[in-house]
C-alpha cells in the first residue's frame, strides 16, 4: 500500500489555542505613525509652507502625551487593565462590537449591510447576464488601450470625463419599483435556491465536526471564531445598543420569505445523539419549498396580505426597537415568529421578480450587474420581501440570479465570501434531483407559517417605514465597474508592484481628481492571525501616496520620476498593510486609549481637530478576494460626501463596486469609474515607459 505524504488538513478549530493575542501596541510607536500620517492633511489645510510648524505641534501634544507625567502611559495602563480581564482579546470582547456597530443608530439598509453577487449557475436554463458577459470575460467596454482618451500626457482626459459624466446619472432613483413587473417564484429558482441552501448547511454541518481545514497564511493559522457567528444568529435591536440573539446552531430549519409571506422550512435531519444534524438532500428542501411556495400563492390568491414587519428591520435602529416592542407586547405569537427567525441557519429570498436592465449611456456600466446589486442591497418597494437584522440573507430572483446580503456586526464579509465560494464550488447538480417526487408535504410537515399579529399603530408605521427606506434607496447611487483593460497578472509582471498597493494607488489618483483634495482613507487590515482577530487600518493616504498623486499632474516631471514615486507609495502602503496586520496597527489602539477617558480628563492630541479629520473616511475601501465565484461586492459609503468602495482583484479582471450619494453635490459614482478608469490608464503609460530594468523596485 502506498501512502499519501500530503498532509492532512487540521481540524477548523485545532490552532485556536495557539493563536497569540492581540498585542497592546507600543504607545510612542503609535503617536509616532499616526503624526507621521497627517502630514498630507496638514499640508492640505495649512499649506506647505507650514507643514513643519503644524508638524512640530503634533508632535508636541505626542511628546506631552507620552511623557511619565503624561495621560497616555495612565490610559495605556488601564488598557492593559481591560486586556487582562479579557478572556481573548481586549478589542474583540470588549470595546468592538458596541463602538464599530451596535450603538450605531442609523438605518442598516445601505449604510451598514453588506451585498455580495454570485456567479451565474452553468445549468440555468435562462441565464441571467447579458449576452457575451461572463465572469471572466464582461460585456465588452469601451477600452481605450492606447490611452486616446487622455486629453494630453498629462491632463488625465478631463475634458472628455466632465463632457460625458459631468451630470448626476439618476439612473437608480425610483426608478426600478416603476418599471419592476413581480410575477411569481419559479421552478429553476426554488431549485438552485435548494442547492444553496443545501450547500451552506452542509458547510455548518463541517464546522461542527471541525471538519472544514484551519486557515493558514504565510503569517500563520488564522483565527476561525467567526466561522462559529455565522449561522442561526440575528442582531437585536435594543434602546442606544443592540445585541445578539441567543445561537441555536442545532435549529433544523431557514427562514424563508416569499412575497413577504414567511415560513420556517426544515434543511436538516433530526439529530443522532450529540452528532450535528445532517443536512436534508437538495430534492428534499426542494420538495419543502416548492410546498411552502404554494401555500404562499393559495394564500396570495385568496387575497390574504401579509404583515411587513420585515420593512422596520431597516429603520433607524431605535424606532425600530420601540416598534419591535410594540409587535412584542401585541401578541405571544409575535415572540413565537421573531425567534424562530432568529434562530434559523440563514434568511432566503425568494423573489418574485428578477431586477430589469435599465437602459444606459455609460459605457463602463455593467447594467445587468447593477441590476443585480441593487436586488442584493435593498430589493424594491422600501426593502420588501427582506430580514435586515438577519447575519446572512441569500437572495434568489425568479430567473435564478442570486446573492447575499450581510449584517456586519458579527461577522466581517470576507468570513461568508469563503462560504459563498465554497457553496459555489459546485453548480446544481440535477442528478441529485429525481424526477419522480414524493406527495408535498402538508402544511406543518417540515415547514410552517411564521406570521405575525399587527395592530393599526404598527401598520401606519411600516407605511411610513417603507417611505425612509425608499428615501435611503433613492439616494444610493450604485454601481459596479469591471475593470478588464489589465490586472493584478500585469501589475505584477510589468509595473513590478504589489497589486493591492497598485490599486490603491489608482483609487487615491482618482479621489484627487474628483474631488480637488487629499482625504483620509480608510482600508482594512485583517488581523486573523490573533485570537478573535478581526480588522485594523491600513491608512492609504501617506506622504508617499500624496507626493505620487501630485506628480502624475505636474508636467515639469517626466515618467520616471512619477515611476519611483509611484514604488515609494506602494512600498509604503505594503509597510502600512503588514503593520496593521500584525497587531502594530494604532488606529485601534489609539481608539481604545480614547475610551479609557473618564470624566474630567482630556488631553490636545484627542481634541485636536486633525485627530478627527484623520479619521473621515470619505474614501472608504476594501479588498475582498479575486473574486472568481461572484460578480460584485458592495457596501454604502461611510460620509454622506464621499465613496464606499469595494473590490475583487483577479489576474484579468478587477471588479469594483461602488456606492455614492445622489443628493451630494460634489460626488457621482458614474464619473468616479471614469476617473479610476483613466487613472489606470495613466499608471500603465508611467510603468510601460520604464526600461525593464528600472521595472524591478519593489
Amino acid at each position: 500500500m502506498v501512502s499519501s505524504s500530503a498532509p492532512r488538513p487540521q481540524k477548523t478549530f485545532a490552532n485556536q489555542d495557539k493563536l497569540p493575542r492581540l498585542p497592546i501596541p507600543d504607545l510612542d510607536k503609535s503617536l509616532d505613525r499616526y503624526v507621521r500620517s497627517l502630514i498630507p492633511l496638514i499640508e492640505q489645510k495649512y499649506g506647505k509652507d507650514h507643514v513643519t510648524q503644524e508638524l512640530e505641534k503634533r508632535k508636541l501634544f505626542a511628546k506631552d502625551f507620552a511623557s511619565k507625567q503624561g495621560l497616555g502611559p495612565v490610559l495605556q495602563e488601564r488598557l492593559r487593565d481591560l486586556d487582562h480581564v479579557s478572556p481573548n482579546s481586549w478589542l474583540d470582547d470588549t470595546l468592538w462590537l458596541a463602538l464599530a456597530y451596535h450603538t450605531w443608530r442609523a438605518p442598516l439598509i445601505v449604510n451598514s449591510n453588506w451585498w455580495l453577487l454570485f456567479k451565474n449557475d452553468p445549468g440555468n436554463p435562462d441565464p441571467p447576464c447579458a449576452p457575451g458577459a461572463t465572469n471572466d470575460t464582461p460585456v465588452p467596454l469601451v477600452a481605450d488601450p492606447k490611452n486616446t482618451l487622455a486629453a494630453g500626457q498629462q491632463g488625465g482626459g478631463e475634458e472628455w470625463i466632465r463632457s460625458h459624466t459631468d451630470r448626476k446619472d439618476y439612473y437608480y432613483q425610483d426608478n426600478f419599483d416603476d418599471v419592476v413587473k413581480p410575477t411569481w417564484v419559479t421552478d429553476w429558482q426554488v431549485r438552485r435556491a435548494s442547492w444553496l441552501v443545501h450547500r451552506f448547511a452542509q458547510f455548518r454541518t463541517r464546522v461542527a465536526r471541525e471538519e472544514e481545514p484551519a486557515a493558514v497564511t504565510r503569517a500563520g493559522p488564522s483565527c476561525m471564531h467567526q466561522y462559529k457567528l455565522l449561522f442561526n444568529i440575528s442582531r437585536i435591536p435594543l434602546p442606544h445598543s443592540d445585541s445578539f440573539s441567543v445561537q441555536d446552531n442545532h435549529a433544523p430549519h431557514v427562514t424563508v420569505m416569499i412575497d413577504d409571506f414567511i415560513y420556517s422550512v426544515d434543511v436538516f435531519a433530526p439529530r443522532k445523539g450529540d452528532e450535528p444534524a445532517e443536512p436534508l438532500p437538495p430534492a428534499e428542501i426542494e420538495r419543502l419549498l416548492q410546498a411552502a411556495v404554494a401555500d404562499a400563492k393559495a394564500r396570495k390568491d385568496g387575497g390574504e396580505k401579509p404583515a411587513l414587519v420585515g420593512i422596520l428591520t431597516a429603520d433607524e435602529r431605535d424606532t425600530w426597537t420601540l416598534n419591535r416592542e410594540r409587535v412584542l407586547l401585541h401578541s405571544p405569537k409575535n415572540r413565537e415568529t421573531f425567534n424562530a427567525i432568529d434562530r434559523s441557519l440563514i434568511a432566503l429570498c425568494l423573489d418574485t421578480y428578477t431586477m430589469p436592465t435599465l437602459p444606459t449611456q455609460d459605457p463602463l456600466r455593467q447594467a445587468p450587474v447593477d441590476a443585480q446589486m441593487r436586488n442584493a442591497q435593498a430589493g424594491i418597494f422600501g426593502g420588501r420581501n427582506r430580514w435586515f437584522d438577519k447575519a446572512l440573507t441569500v437572495i434568489v430572483e425568479n430567473n435564478g440570479r442570486a446573492a447575499v446580503m450581510g449584517e456586519h456586526s458579527p461577522v466581517d464579509a470576507l468570513i461568508p465570501s469563503f462560504v459563498v465560494d465554497s457553496a459555489l464550488e459546485v453548480p446544481v447538480d440535477n442528478s441529485a434531483y429525481p424526477s419522480t417526487k414524493g406527495a408535498a408535504p402538508a402544511l406543518g410537515d417540515g415547514f410552517k407559517r411564521e406570521d405575525f399579529e399587527i395592530d393599526q399603530v404598527t401598520v401606519d408605521e411600516i407605511t411610513a417605514c417603507t417611505q425612509r427606506n425608499k428615501a435611503i434607496v433613492a439616494d444610493s447611487d450604485a454601481a459596479t465597474l469591471w475593470w478588464a483593460e489589465y490586472a493584478t497578472d500585469w501589475m505584477k509582471k510589468v509595473a513590478k508592484q504589489a497589486p493591492d498597493a497598485y490599486i490603491q494607488q489608482v483609487l487615491q489618483l482618482a479621489w484627487f481628481r474628483d474631488q480637488g483634495y487629499a482625504s483620509a482613507t480608510y482600508e482594512t487590515a485583517s488581523t486573523r492571525q490573533f485570537k478573535h482577530g478581526r480588522t485594523d487600518v491600513i491608512r492609504t493616504l501617506s506622504p508617499e501616496s500624496r507626493e505620487f498623486v501630485k506628480s502624475m499632474d505636474n508636467a515639469a516631471l517626466d515618467d520616471k520620476a512619477r515611476y519611483d514615486l509611484l514604488t515609494k507609495a506602494c512600498n509604503t502602503h505594503s509597510a502600512l498593510t503588514k503593520s496593521s496586520s500584525n497587531g502594530d496597527g494604532f488606529d485601534r489602539h489609539l481608539m481604545g486609549l480614547k475610551v479609557q477617558l473618564r470624566p474630567g480628563e482630556s488631553h490636545p492630541i484627542f481634541e485636536d481637530d486633525l485627530y478627527a479629520k484623520s479619521q473621515e473616511w470619505k474614501l472608504s475601501t476594501s479588498g475582498l478576494s479575486s473574486g472568481l465565484q461572484f460578480y460584485a461586492t458592495g457596501f454604502g459609503a461611510a460620509w454622506p460626501d464621499g465613496y464606499g468602495i469595494n473590490y475583487m482583484a483577479g489576474p484579468k479582471l478587477i471588479k469594483f463596486g461602488l456606492e455614492s450619494k445622489v443628493s451630494c453635490d460634489t460626488t457621482s459614482t458614474e464619473r468616479f469609474k471614469h476617473r479610476i478608469a483613466q487613472a489606470f490608464r495613466d499608471l500603465r503609460r508611467v510603468c510601460e515607459a520604464q526600461p525593464p530594468t528600472e521595472q524591478a523596485k519593489l
